[in-house]
């Protein structure tokens, strides 16, 4: 600053200018620039008069990923001091939670924010013009019609959503043009077909309107062909321009919060825990499914949808299915607990703000599908894999035989194996055997033997004594 510099002015003091504690004072305040610090009478230090605008493309579809970019720049463009933010839009719609993220960023901005609609902004995109201080279009350009859709299984059309929805939407539109002080109806006819506006849509048909209908009824504030004709428009034609791109890490939050994508990292990652559960050890089963799921919160997470509530239900789930597994026999109250805390953990990482129990349920019936879908896979797996060449590798093979000292029946029952006797009671398989004098449980090898009739000990699996009737050869 001028003080500092000027060492004339310092030095007109007396070499010791440290020396003197106002002197001092006053050099280290104009270092921290605080203000009213300079003697009365001089002007304040020159500043640089250059602006500052940052650039913002919206296009392609509105996805959760694309909210925590808008973000970014809004909050980098309000500590840099920037003049205004202009969002570059070209878009026929997206999500509509990532709509509403968007659209309330926008209106909590601290800084100024454009909307320039090159050339159209649908639906999603309609909702994110509005949130702007000022919206400018350029020729030809096009706003409006969000009608919200329920996507269904992937392939299938998309369906109109409940009544509950398109009010829900039709009340966001409105209050977000109130805000900034445009047509609430006009808004309001963007969603809702029932809405009519006499010279523009019919009843029954959704609005939407073109540059001139748009700046005719005041919902857009000027014509623009391109950034620099918004710019000389808003006063900041000599504006240093900022484009923002997004960042790796921006770019890969909304490829893994793609929708076939994330279904698929969900797949894979229930695959992975069936997979490792079955299986001794902890091997390449498991480290891919952690993996995925980690993958898949991780993305979800940064947008804002996934939390710690998520996180905890899915830890349940997979806790619960594990003890129901290894603990307890069959499947009762635990495996239907684990399955119901897992399908909801993940099911509610798919959803966000606005969303209806009908977008809640498409969400769990996508979990679903990725859960049936890894069972078919594993079980398939766990029949096959041992029949594959490569899939040897992964079994042991090698028999632990009786004849090597291996062996889990008792040292008393094997001492049975070849002996012979009389079925004391039928054998329906099991029954009793008298044998040398003694009464034994025994089971046949598959036919039924009649009391009285002879048998013999052909074999011991564990604590069963297995006989075969006697026939007059043997």
């Amino acid at each position: 600053m001028p003080v500092i510099d000027d060492r004339r002015t310092i030095r007109g003091h007396g070499r010791r200018w440290w020396r003197r504690p106002a002197t001092v004072l006053l050099a280290v305040l104009a270092l921290l620039g605080l203000p009213g610090v300079l003697p009365a009478g001089e002007p304040p230090p020159p500043r640089g008069t250059q602006q500052v605008v940052f650039v913002a493309r919206i296009e392609g579809v509105i996805d959760l990923g694309l909210a925590p970019f808008v973000e970014r720049v809004l909050e980098e463009a309000a500590t840099a001091g920037a003049a205004a933010v202009i969002l570059e839009i070209n878009t026929f719609g997206g999500r509509v939670d990532a709509a509403v993220l968007i659209r309330d960023a926008l209106l909590r901005a601290r800084v100024r924010t454009v909307a320039f609609v090159n050339k159209r902004a649908i639906s999603a995109g309609a909702l994110i013009s509005l949130a702007a201080e000022t919206i400018a279009m350029a020729d030809g350009g096009t706003i409006g019609a969000a009608t919200p859709v329920e996507i269904g299984l992937p392939g299938a059309p998309a369906q109109p959503v409940a009544e509950k929805t398109v009010s829900y939407m039709r009340k966001e539109f409105r209050a977000t043009a109130e805000s900034r002080k445009r047509p609430p109806l006009l808004a309001e006819a963007m969603v809702d077909a029932d809405v009519e506006i006499p010279g523009l849509s019919d009843k029954g048909k959704l609005l939407t309107l073109t540059t001139e209908e748009a700046l005719k009824h005041g919902v857009a504030d000027f014509r623009a062909d391109n950034i620099t004709a918004v710019l000389a428009t808003l006063g900041l034609a000599d504006a240093e321009i900022r484009r923002a791109t997004q960042t790796w890490a921006e770019t890969l939050v909304r490829f893994l919060t793609h929708p076939l994508v994330s279904s698929l990292l969900m797949t894979i990652g229930i695959l992975g825990i069936i997979v490792e559960l079955r299986t001794p050890g902890f091997g390449v089963p498991g480290a891919l499914g952690i993996t995925s799921l980690a993958l898949f919160f991780w993305g979800h997470w940064l947008v804002r949808l996934a939390g710690w509530e998520e996180l905890l239900l899915v830890g349940a789930g997979v806790i619960l299915l594990a003890v129901e597994l290894f603990v307890t026999p069959g499947f009762g109250i635990t495996g239907i607990v684990g399955l119901a805390a897992l399908l909801g953990g993940l099911g509610l990482s798919l959803v966000g703000a606005g969303a209806t129990w009908e977008v809640i349920i498409t969400a769990i019936g996508q979990v679903a599908v990725s859960l049936l879908l890894a069972l078919a896979v594993s079980l398939a797996m766990l029949r096959f894999l041992p029949r594959l060449p490569f899939g040897r590798r992964l079994v042991l093979e090698t028999e632990l035989t009786a004849q090597e000292g291996f062996a889990s029946a008792p040292e008393t029952d094997r001492a049975w194996l070849g002996k012979r006797g009389t079925a004391a009671s039928t054998l329906r398989p099991a029954g009793i055997a008298d044998i040398e004098g003694e009464r034994v449980d025994v089971v046949s090898d598959g036919e039924f033997i009649d009391e009285g009739e002879p048998i013999t000990v052909v074999r011991v699996d564990g604590n069963r004594i297995v006989v075969r009737r006697l026939r007059g050869k043997d």
